[in-house]
């Protein structure tokens, strides 16, 4: 546990979309303090000219969320990451709670806002309705993970990733790429819609010129859950919320950074921690204003 007098002393682990936002977020926070930013090119400095370090950020791509999560938590630095492949919590939430729980660490993965806060909130849905079924559907808006899954093939120069709601959970992938010379545009399309990220989506996949010209970093959401409460069918609930994608998983992360300091060592998803423990301030100051 950190003692709570002094400012929770947080590193930013990659320097992109999240971690930029991250740095504002922290630097806005009254009991935190930035310690450091760390990127490619000093990764692989001693840590301890950050002197202490309390949470590291891991603003990485999902799949690097693992390696580097390790790293921080061998050292005992609890570690905050926005992994993003639902199928693989379950499995991601073990491995790090191993290494967690073997140095006195906290591990809060999956933070962003889905999944993340609107894990919450559809725990909170289903407990209203205990029969019944939730329906969450994405966008219209970037999606940053499998925006930076498409960079990462071969060929590509840049590209992003909207993803269209169909409704009732079912979405659409429309995939924009700029391609380096000499690329084959069908070897990319078949790469594209091999991966995990695209395969169970309907995906379309254009060529353009120019990608940064079709940026925009909103997205959004709507949840629906219909079901019963006790014997009473017919119980509707709905929420939604129209965002800027990297700005709020970031600014989610960092609660989770706060929160990790009040968590006994071990890997925990956002549906296991106290929702008071993401706020700064008193406990007893945040019951009077929000209950």
């Amino acid at each position: 546990m950190v003692d709570m007098i002094r400012k929770i002393r947080v590193a930013v682990v990659g320097h992109g979309n999240i971690g930029k936002y991250a740095v504002n977020a922290i630097n806005k926070a009254p009991d935190m303090e930035l310690v450091g930013i760390i990127t490619r090119e000093n990764e692989h400095e001693d840590l301890e000219k950050y002197g202490k370090i309390d949470v590291a950020l891991i603003c990485k791509p999902t799949r690097l969320v693992e390696e580097y999560s390790k790293k921080f938590l061998e050292k005992g630095i609890h570690t905050v990451d926005s992994f993003d492949i639902h199928g693989d919590i379950v499995d991601l939430r073990k491995s790090l709670g191993e290494v967690a729980s073997k140095n006195n660490s906290v591990a809060i993965i999956s933070a962003g806002w889905d999944p993340g806060s609107d894990s919450v909130i559809r725990t909170l849905l289903e407990a209203a309705a205990p029969v019944g079924i939730t329906y969450t559907d994405f966008g219209p808006g970037m999606s940053m993970g499998h925006s930076v899954v498409v960079r990462s093939k071969e060929g590509i120069k840049d590209a992003i990733s909207i993803t269209i709601p169909v409704g009732t959970s079912i979405h659409r992938r429309m995939v924009y790429v700029e391609l380096e010379p000499n690329t084959n545009f069908e070897e990319v399309k078949k790469a594209i819609k091999e991966d995990d990220y695209f395969k169970y989506d309907e995906t379309h996949i254009i060529q353009v010129d120019d990608v940064q010209s079709l940026m925009d970093r909103g997205h959004g959401v709507k949840m629906t859950r219909k079901g019963i409460s006790s014997e009473a069918d017919n119980q509707i609930f709905s929420f939604e919320m129209r965002i800027n994608n990297p700005a709020l998983t970031a600014q989610i992360m960092v609660g989770c950074a706060r929160a990790c300091t009040k968590q006994n060592p071990g890997a925990y998803t956002m549906i296991e921690i106290p929702v008071a423990n993401l706020l700064s301030g008193s406990l007893e100051d945040n019951i009077r204003r929000l209950v």
